[in-house]
């Protein structure tokens, strides 16, 4: 066994925050990740830096803010010149990045990565080289070899597997469970040597479909109180995309948005509450094959004898609506959309379930897990080490957590709807979440303000309420004081 411990680092795509038992979920089904969960820390208040794909990841590999990392949209490439943690950890250890990695030339291995298996195609236009694009990923393979056959062809006639075929596939089959296999084989042949391994499946993200259709009764499932409810004194941003995602309820003849249909509830019913309930449903069981995914690497772990020298952390790249507050997907500062779960077993510092309370973001995982492991901490990181909080040195007390939204770019996101939400998706947000206080400030929207500790629903927005004007000020402040410190110059509004 090596005397540095190992890294193991899971993390779903959209798996919101209130999707475990350590956060209240008494009927999902993930006891993998409950049991991780009884050992870890677990961190109660966790936020992404940005909540759609490519920025959130680019902060989880380097420590960087999307607009640091120059990746503020989707379609981009990671540059160069910004390095990975592999790029910044002892060469002590042997590295791996198995599955999603959406921040450009999928199917080659780069950043710093020894090791590299390939789980996406459908980026194929933004690859840097032509050369790159003739090259089909490892799970592709891995389906053609069992004798599936792709459903689709991309733009240049090159056949592919659809997102909603990859869903209807056997569970043996799903990226989760082809992603457990390949990192327990990763771990058995490392275990004598400290290593480094990144796993990211694209489970429970849409579409709303898969093997475990039938875990949930959605008439049973619970739901909060703005299911289905498009918000009042919200930002346009929230109101537009609520009112589209609904504007179907009840219309059982309805010929249904072509995006609704094709992409964003792609197989699901959004005419009626039934069908909205079974979307939800079938988005909570695939969790459950995200958690099967996770006990198949813990128990490659425990067979080698290296658990109890691995810090292992799980968690998600952003959130999923899932109908709360009227929306699907994510793009939004609600809860259920920038907070994820966050849980870090460091079975040297404890064994037990510790909730840590307070806010902390994602800008935070790199210079932790190079401090545990031992490793300095480049002074470019933008985030703190949250070792001392582990160790019971310090608290999370008055911690600042920051997320943005980076909508005008050069490069254009999918089309999202309709032009108003495409319109509302370029205005750029600046959000701070401190001593449980949310404050989201837009330019050119209606701002918003939650106290979360009374109002965890984010059901009353106090943006305009005489009694928090000094309140808004001083967040706004902080806000500046935060956009100076780290070259930000996203406008936002005087307060």
């Amino acid at each position: 066994m090596s005397s540095r411990p190992n890294i193991v680092f899971i993390f779903s795509d959209q798996q919101r925050y209130d999707t475990l038992a350590c956060y209240g979920n008494d009927w999902i089904q993930t006891p993998n990740l409950n049991a991780l969960a009884d050992s870890s820390f677990v961190f109660e208040r966790a936020y992404v830096t940005q909540p759609v794909c490519t920025p959130a990841r680019s902060s989880i590999v380097t420590g960087l803010y999307p607009h640091t990392a120059r990746m503020t949209v989707n379609k981009m490439n990671l540059p160069p010149d910004k390095k990975s943690i592999a790029e910044m950890i002892s060469e002590d250890y042997h590295t791996g990045w198995f599955g999603k990695w959406h921040l450009g030339d999928d199917v080659i291995r780069q950043h710093g990565f020894d090791e590299w298996v390939s789980t996406e195609d459908g980026h194929r236009p933004e690859y840097t080289k032509r050369e790159y694009r003739g090259t089909m990923s490892d799970y592709h393979n891995h389906m053609v070899e069992h004798g599936f056959e792709p459903d689709t062809t991309a733009a240049d006639g090159t056949p592919m597997f659809s997102a909603r075929k990859r869903a209807s596939l056997p569970e043996e089959h799903q990226m989760a469970s082809f992603l457990g296999c390949k990192a327990a084989d990763f771990i058995d042949r490392n275990s004598d040597n400290p290593f480094m391994l990144y796993v990211s499946t694209f489970e429970p993200h849409p579409p709303y479909y898969g093997p475990l259709n039938d875990l949930y009764d959605p008439e049973e499932l619970p739901v909060g109180p703005t299911f289905l409810k498009v918000p009042e004194g919200a930002s346009m941003h929230n109101t537009v995309r609520a009112r589209y995602c609904t504007q179907y309820l009840g219309q059982q003849d309805a010929d249904v948005d072509p995006y609704l249909l094709s992409n964003a509830a792609s197989g699901n019913d959004v005419t009626t509450e039934a069908g909205w309930r079974t979307l939800r449903a079938r988005y909570f069981a695939n969790i459950t094959l995200v958690d099967r995914m996770v006990g198949t690497i813990i128990e490659a772990l425990e067979r080698n004898g290296v658990a109890d020298n691995t810090v292992i952390v799980f968690t998600s790249e952003h959130g999923e609506m899932g109908g709360d507050h009227g929306m699907l997907e994510k793009r939004s500062m609600y809860e259920e959309s920038a907070r994820v779960p966050l849980l870090m077993r460091v079975p040297w510092l404890s064994q037990e379930q510790t909730m840590l309370q307070g806010a902390v973001g994602h800008i935070d995982l790199v210079p932790t897990l190079l401090d545990l492991s031992g490793n300095d901490i480049p002074g470019h990181l933008q985030g703190n080490s949250l070792a001392p909080v582990l160790r019971g040195e310090q608290t999370l007390d008055g911690n600042e957590v920051y997320v943005q939204w980076n909508g005008v770019s050069d490069i254009d996101d999918r089309h999202l709807g309709s032009a108003e939400i495409n319109l509302r998706n370029t205005q750029p947000w600046r959000t701070l979440v401190r001593d449980g206080w949310k404050l989201a400030l837009c330019a050119t929207d209606q701002c918003e303000l939650y106290d979360l500790n009374n109002d965890p629903y984010e059901e009353h927005n106090l943006f305009d309420d005489p009694a928090q004007e000094d309140r808004v000020r001083n967040m706004a402040a902080h806000i500046r004081l935060w956009q100076h410190k780290n070259g930000d110059h996203a406008p936002i509004p005087t307060v």
